[in-house]
């Protein structure tokens, strides 16, 4: 009996080793498979980078119009952009400050809207991932392949109504002469209303309607039509309550003689518009194409105030469509 166990330690000591050596080629294989497939992914990587890179040049030297070029020169800029950077004003007309009228006693608390900026700029993106890049090139190339497209998408758009479309309310005889247009009038399902017990006339009716983003119960958007004589203390009381910070104006306010838009705030000082008390602050011209003013609104109900931020674009005209998508593409931005 004791001449057998050597014989068995040396049988366990050969099956430890015979372990530990298929452990080691295991722990091998795994490392030069992660090392595989890290190498495949970024040939793969590289060579849809690669692809995306020959697209887009590809693109640009298609066409012989200047389009496509200024549209390359203006994303080149927009990648050049940094995120903390902002954008200097090419001329500037004028600066109205108009601080030493709200200097002498004390200041109103503000709301819960309130704030000392108006409007933010959003964060300007430094590049762009391939999966964005393709479905960018996937509908840029499908309509230029597809020349009717475009039309046909803007056909169906115009015949699309809405369900329920009725807009009684709109077309009453008090309210008929606050629309611009009989053609033009919102939905009674959808339509913006105002307070009538804050309103001048004790009316809770205004031609503008919600827009929806991502959340039907926080609209992103107002649309409305240009104030009329009659109707901008219902704009600016529709701005208040809806908590409004930012106005967008795509209209001239004159067009070949013919008025487009009523001129509802003050070109210096401050104008009274109901409850309302509007306040340039000031006003800075980007370019020929656009302006940015800045007002001081006061609910003289409440002595709360707020500061509002207009962007207004001069080169839309009526029936038509700007001359460079340049302009609002810089305008966007």
């Amino acid at each position: 009996q004791k001449s057998n166990v050597p014989p068995l330690a040396q049988r366990g000591e050969e099956a430890e080793s015979a372990k530990f050596l298929l452990l080691t080629l295991l722990s091998l294989a795994c490392i030069a498979g992660v090392l595989a497939a890290s190498g495949v992914a970024y040939c793969l990587r590289h060579r849809a980078h690669h692809r995306l890179k020959e697209k887009l040049s590809a693109l640009g030297a298609d066409s012989g119009s200047d389009a496509p070029a200024a549209y390359q020169e203006l994303c080149r800029q927009r990648m050049a952009v940094k995120t903390s950077d902002r954008p200097e004003p090419l001329h500037s007309s004028r600066i109205n400050s108009v601080s030493s009228q709200f200097s002498d006693g004390p200041m109103p608390s503000p709301s819960a809207r309130s704030s000392t900026s108006s409007w933010c700029e959003e964060p300007v993106q430094s590049n762009m991932d391939i999966s964005t890049g393709h479905m960018i090139l996937s509908y840029m190339e499908d309509h230029l392949k597809n020349k009717n497209r475009l039309e046909k998408e803007w056909e169906a758009l115009c015949a699309y109504q809405a369900e329920p479309n009725d807009s009684t309310v709109a077309q009453q005889e008090e309210n008929a002469q606050k629309n611009r247009s009989r053609a033009v009038v919102p939905y009674d399902h959808s339509r913006i209303c105002l307070k009538g017990e804050s309103s001048h006339d004790n009316s809770d009716y205004i031609n503008a309607s919600p827009i929806m983003d991502h959340d039907p119960r926080n609209p992103a958007y107002i649309a409305t039509q240009g104030p009329l004589p009659a109707t901008v203390a219902d704009f600016w009381q529709m701005v208040w309550e809806n908590g409004c910070v930012v106005i967008v104006m795509l209209t001239p306010l004159v067009e070949n003689g013919v008025k487009q838009c009523y001129h509802y705030w003050p070109d210096e000082g401050s104008n009274l518009y109901h409850i309302y008390e509007v306040n340039l602050v000031s006003e800075h011209i980007w370019c020929e194409d656009f302006l940015v003013r800045s007002f001081y609104l006061k609910n003289l109900q409440t002595n709360e105030t707020r500061t509002v931020t207009q962007f207004h674009f001069l080169s839309w005209n009526d029936q038509r469509v700007p001359a460079s998508t340049r302009s609002l593409l810089d305008f966007r931005r």
